[in-house]
Parts: C-alpha cells; structure tokens; sequence
C-alpha cells in the first residue's frame, strides 16, 4: 500500500501525530478478482453441464436411505473401526520389534513393512481371497479345521487385507513418534528402576501421542475411502450396495453420486474429531490452544460483551 504522510510547514516543524499523521492507501489486486471470476465461470459451466446431462437425480434422495444403503454404511464403518484396530495394534507391536536391539526381531518387523507396504492393498485382497486354490483346508488340529473356502469369507478377506496393510504403515508412524521422545526421560525412568514396557506405557507413549495422533487420524480416513475397495471380494459395503442397486435400476452413475455423498459425510464427522482429538494432545505443547470453529462463530455473530462502565 502507498503511505501519504501529511507535510509541515517549516524544516523543523515537528509532524502532527494522532490517526490524520499517515493516511494509508491500499493498493488495488485486480487479479484477484479476475481469478475469481474465472473461478466462478469454470464452477458454472460444470455445474450446468451435469444439469444437462442425463442424470436422474431424483433417484439419489429416493434410495439415500434405502435399507440396502444403510446396511453398506453400517458394514463399512464396522469394517474401518475393526481394520484401524488390528492396524493400530499390529503397527505399535512392529514399531517397539523395529527398534529392538535385536537384529533377528528388528529384521523381520522391516521386512514386513517392507512387503506390504510395497504391494497394493487390492493384490492382497485378492491373495487372500484365492488361496483357497493353493490350500483346501484349513487344519489347526483340535482346535479347527474346515474347507479354506468356507473359513476365508469376504470379511475377513477384508480385514486380513486391509488390517494387515494398514499395520505396516502406523508401524512408520508410531516409530516417528516414539523417536520424538528425548531419550533422557528413557534413561532416567531406567535409573528409577522402571522396567522397559512400563516406561513405555507411562513415559514414552504419553508424550509421543502428540506426533501420532495426527497422521493416525488421516489414516482413519483414508481407511475409510479404501474399504470401497473390497467390493472386489464380494463384501457388501457401501459401494457394492450403491452399485449393485445401480445396476437393477438402471441408474449407475446416480448410485456413484450417492455413494459419494455418504462417503463425504462419513469423512466429515471423522475429521470433526480428529480435530478435537488433536486440540486435546496439543495441551502439552501449547499454552494457549486456538479456538475451535464454535467459538470462532460466536465470536463473529455474537456481540463482544464490554465490563461495566465502558462505553464504545
């Protein structure tokens, strides 16, 4: 912005101070408001062409609370919660063998990580779905034994596939995490003669929480969308729902729409959380936590209250 200060009349002259002392210009962004307009224009013409294509949106509000839709809701939360809890378990087990000073248990937690990182999530799906063609059975001896057919059913196929997959990348996060800890407070818990899992559970993990907590809540969501992909093993989630009603009715693409729609609220009352859950840890390391989206709305609406005796 240009600053106009206002002159004086003599070369010593002390300049006028108060609010008339500098009078600030802004400078004017008209690009601003070009790439706003191109912005909005590019937003109405994809917004007319779906208006013009043929799409039937009538059917999307018709079948948004269909019983066949909520039961794929319903399947897929189930199916995030439990894949995230054998992730979450099996990723700290690997993080504390991964720094073990052991190299046979450090070795094999790296070569897990190692493979299932590398392959997709799908390739495992499907691994898991056809080893019936490499075992018949299925032989625990006492314990169970049946047909590989009838032991590996689509939900398990699923929580096999994604919860394995998952544990190799909060073993990552959980080792990023516990490597943020000083190892002077490991130290000093070891002196006070506290063994190795207790200094874990009290000291180390407490404090590393605040790295992990956040990537471990991206990953929730991202579960989340990556369970549509077990449609391909024959599990009824939301998507294999939405897309077998789509093909009986004739309208597959709207059924898409609608899946899609589902999945953005799930995401969002996900992410909600994860908020919370990360102003929560943040205690520890801030003094003051920011406002969270409701008081910031109640500071923008609501009139500020002034004390007694002060006038605006």
């Amino acid at each position: 912005m240009t600053v106009d200060v206002n002159k004086t009349s003599g070369p010593g002259a002390t300049p006028p101070a108060g609010p008339e002392a500098i009078k600030a210009i802004p400078v004017r962004h008209p690009g601003r408001y070009v790439s706003a307009a191109v912005a909005l224009a590019l937003l109405g013409a994809v917004v007319y062409a779906f208006a013009q294509g043929r799409i039937n949106w009538g059917s999307i509000p018709e079948y948004f609370f269909d019983d066949r839709i909520l039961d794929g809701v319903w399947n897929t939360l189930l199916l995030t919660v439990l894949s995230m809890v054998i992730g979450i378990v099996g990723g700290i087990l690997l993080a504390v063998m991964r720094l073990s000073k052991n190299p046979v248990t450090s070795s094999i937690a790296w070569f897990y990580i190692w493979f299932f990182r590398g392959t997709p999530v799908l390739v495992q799906l499907f691994v898991w779905f056809n080893l019936g063609l490499v075992f018949e059975y299925i032989n625990l001896g006492p314990i169970y034994k049946d047909y590989w057919s009838s032991f590996m059913t689509p939900l398990l196929t699923a929580l096999l596939g994604l919860g394995l997959n998952e544990a190799a990348y909060m073993a990552e996060i959980c080792r990023a995490g516990l490597l943020s800890v000083d190892e002077g407070q490991t130290e000093a818990s070891h002196a006070l003669g506290m063994s190795h899992t207790k200094t874990l559970r009290r000291i180390v993990i407490p404090q590393a929480m605040r790295v992990i907590v956040p990537p471990t809540g991206n990953e929730v969501i991202n579960m989340l969308k990556t369970t549509s992909l077990v449609s391909a093993v024959q599990y009824y989630d939301l998507f294999k729902q939405a897309q077998d009603i789509g093909q009986s009715a004739g309208s597959p693409v709207e059924m898409y729409f609608l899946a899609a729609a589902w999945y953005l609220i799930m995401t969002s009352i996900l992410s909600v959380g994860q908020y919370y859950i990360e102003r929560y840890y943040a205690r520890g390391s801030s003094r003051t936590l920011p406002p969270t989206p409701l008081q910031r709305f109640k500071a923008a609406v609501l009139p500020t209250r002034r004390p007694k005796g002060v006038t605006a």
